[in-house]
């Protein structure tokens, strides 16, 4: 009864926030002066793509374009519904699969030094995993979604189970071990499908080869020097440490009306090294430029994350980064959703656009675009 009373005061207050959403009307934060001509970038469709929130799609976003054509800031919204307070700027949130890039680059430190071979198996890397009826798997396979491994499993299905099960312990090693028991989706190599396992098995693959933990090598190779000092992996403790802006899932109940319930605290642990980070939107900008100016990754390894499978059709995930074409013009991009949050990073490959944005979405699962997504994107990227 306790969470229903709180969720029916969320409800509430969105619709007093809804009400008052003119004062709580996006403006940047910081708003620096463009490397080329200023209709490079569209600071007025910025603007608006984050105009007018909280509403029944997000209830905050944080964004910040770079790059050499030029630079913005922006937020919009509110830190909680009840409060109804600006939302904090420089607030953590849960990063989702954006996690990926950092695993990927890890995968790639280690290759470079080497200690991780591309083209050798997970299965001699860790033993009993996958079940006889998997073909060798290589980790470059895993690297780029073209393993064949099916999901494993989780807490739930439903959003209603899952919320149930929101600080229990389902560990990395009891959903590989899950999936490696199921049969495989196809033949190694043959097709892509994007699939959370496959950076499961790698943060254990990191592990293995080092003797230490995925959160601590992940750490010590990307985040130390990429500069990202507000980022880390919370393990199964459900909070975001730090300043940070809550975060709501939208649940319909049986008379018609919406719920707006408080999703910041999950234990991740499951998500692992796919999807277990807490970030901010400077820290994954320190990211980007780090990473694609070769200063976490050497070349030759760094045109893994760069390049996607020639010999599949459609194929567009690279090694934690996915091909994104618009206007004309290639971006890398990484997007991540959990309940109550949604986050992205993109940029071109020359770093002339950069894009990071956290958005505190009331759908983050859902298979449909958030509209506020849609609008940063289009006013970003176009």
């Amino acid at each position: 009864m306790r969470a229903r009373r709180r969720t029916t005061v969320l409800a509430a207050s969105l619709a007093l926030a809804l009400a008052a959403a003119g004062p709580l009307a996006a403006a940047p934060v910081f708003a620096a002066p463009s490397a080329r001509p200023a209709s490079t970038l569209d600071e007025q469709a910025l603007a608006a793509a984050v105009s007018g929130l909280p509403d029944a799609d997000a209830t905050a976003a944080l964004v910040r374009v770079g790059g050499t054509d030029g630079t913005w800031r922006g937020s919009a919204g509110v830190h909680d519904l009840e409060s109804g307070t600006a939302a904090d700027p420089d607030g953590r949130f849960r990063a989702g699969s954006t996690t990926k890039v950092v695993t990927a680059a890890a995968v790639l430190r280690l290759a470079a030094e080497g200690k991780v071979d591309l083209d050798r198996s997970i299965q001699r890397y860790l033993p009993g995993l996958l079940g006889r009826q998997f073909r060798p798997v290589t980790v470059r396979q895993l690297l780029n979604h073209t393993s064949g491994i099916p999901a494993g499993d989780g807490l739930g299905e439903t959003f209603e189970e899952v919320y149930a099960h929101r600080f229990d312990t389902l560990t990395p090693q009891q959903v590989a071990a899950s999936a490696g028991a199921k049969q495989p989706e196809f033949c190694p190599g043959r097709k892509q499908h994007y699939l959370n396992i496959n950076y499961t098995f790698l943060g254990l693959l990191i592990e293995k080869v080092t003797g230490r933990s995925y959160a601590s090598e992940a750490t010590r190779l990307v985040l130390a020097p990429a500069g990202m000092r507000d980022t880390y992996f919370p393990g199964t403790d459900p909070r975001i440490l730090g300043p940070h802006n809550l975060g709501y899932q939208a649940v319909e109940k049986a008379d018609g009306t919406t719920e707006f319930l408080d999703v910041t605290e999950w234990n991740q642990a499951d998500r692992f090294a796919a999807g277990d980070m807490i970030s901010t939107t400077a820290d994954l900008e320190r990211l980007l430029t780090a990473l694609f100016k070769g200063r976490i990754v050497p070349e030759p390894q760094l045109r893994e994350m760069f390049t996607v499978p020639a010999d599949i059709p459609g194929a567009a995930y690279s090694a934690g980064l996915t091909r994104y074409e618009l206007g004309g013009r290639v971006y890398w991009f990484k997007s991540g959703g959990r309940y109550g949050s949604s986050a992205a990073i993109a940029a071109t490959r020359d770093l002339g656009r950069t894009l990071v944005y956290s958005v505190n979405s009331t759908d983050a699962k859902s298979e449909d675009a958030n509209p506020v997504v849609g609008r940063i994107i289009m006013a970003a990227l176009s």
